[in-house]
């Protein structure tokens, strides 16, 4: 008579063993390869900081045999703007494409107090949101020119070029 036809759970019995053993190596593995990981991206803190800088920019992270310092991303101070709003001009450009929303966003720049250095059409009208853009040098001016405007998207002249702003130092680019 056949063995494994009296007893069928012979036969799985060691495949099952076997794929939890798998599984239980597997686990391991990745346990060591996330500790590895991110004990390779923290970078050790250099000695420049005083302790209470070193103490506030660390958050550890323990997970049961593993301990990874995590230093927390450090933020520059915001940049302050050094020319008084009527000594900032200001490009303004239609990205979205209506008749006149370039004109009324300028109307609403020029109540602010700023200059107004051209109004124009954008390279495409495609823009969803507006933003503002400023030249190397004027972060603090076009961050302030966001904040007066509402805008939340600012950076530097992202596509344009400083000769194309008729010596404006910063860029509103109207959206949708």
């Amino acid at each position: 008579m056949d063995v494994s036809l009296q007893h069928p759970d012979r036969l799985v019995r060691p495949w099952r063993t076997a794929a939890l053993v798998a599984a239980a190596v597997a686990a391991v593995e990745l346990l060591v390869l996330v500790v590895v990981g991110g004990a390779l991206i923290a970078k050790p803190s250099t000695g420049t900081h005083h302790s209470a800088a070193k103490a506030n920019s660390k958050t550890v992270v323990s997970h049961r045999h593993a301990t990874v310092a995590v230093k927390k991303p450090h933020r520059a101070p915001a940049a302050r703007a050094h020319l008084a709003r009527g000594k900032v001009s200001v490009l303004v450009l239609n990205g979205n494409g209506r008749q006149g929303a370039a004109a009324a966003t300028a109307s609403r720049v020029s109540g602010r107090g700023y200059r107004i250095g051209g109004v124009a059409n954008a390279a495409s009208s495609d823009f969803t949101r507006s933003l503002v853009m400023y030249r190397t040098g004027f972060e603090g001016e076009g961050r302030r020119l966001a904040r007066d405007l509402g805008i939340h998207i600012v950076g530097p002249l992202d596509g344009m070029r400083p000769s194309q702003l008729h010596g404006a130092q910063a860029v509103v680019v109207v959206g949708a």
